[in-house]
């Protein structure tokens, strides 16, 4: 599973010309689902996004040391396949590396309920429809995650 998670002083996303969910201050983060993506890819997910800091304490813009948890925050978190796409050959992305969505749909489902359960709000788009996504990237903060980085050890042995 893969995130692109963006700290944010306001996002939302449409279809078909209504706001399908919004947040002020917090996370606008994009969701990937990949074939083999399991509860334990959900809840590193989620634990990251909920936990890291990401958010200056008061009167620091340019620091990280609170959570979205600790300052409040709700999460605006949409489904993106794109997430998967390679770009090793030719000119248009392939996106065999996306699940398809009767297997990504539940585990989008259960990522959002995973970030409800600990305790964050939570708004989304509509999954696998077009979606007009716009948001103010405060910083800016971007941060990728992956789910399988949990795997790699932090130090390389000799």
């Amino acid at each position: 599973m893969r995130a692109v998670i963006q700290r944010v002083t306001r996002s939302s996303v449409t279809v078909d010309d209504q706001v399908t969910g919004s947040t002020e201050q917090g996370l606008m983060i994009l969701i990937g689902v990949t074939h083999d993506d399991t509860q334990e890819d959900i809840d590193y997910i989620a634990d990251k996004s909920v936990n890291m800091r990401l958010f200056p304490k008061e009167g620091d813009e340019s620091g990280f040391d609170r959570s979205i948890m600790e300052v409040g925050g709700s999460a605006l978190l949409v489904s993106q396949f794109t997430l998967y796409a390679s770009t090793r050959k030719g000119r248009r992305p392939s996106f065999t590396g996306a699940a398809p969505s009767d297997v990504s749909e539940p585990l989008f489902d259960q990522t959002v309920a995973a970030f409800r359960d600990r305790g964050i709000e939570v708004t989304t788009g509509v999954f696998g429809a077009y979606m007009h996504v716009d948001l103010v990237n405060d910083g800016p903060v971007t941060i990728l995650l992956d789910s399988d980085d949990r795997k790699t050890p932090r130090r390389q042995s000799d």
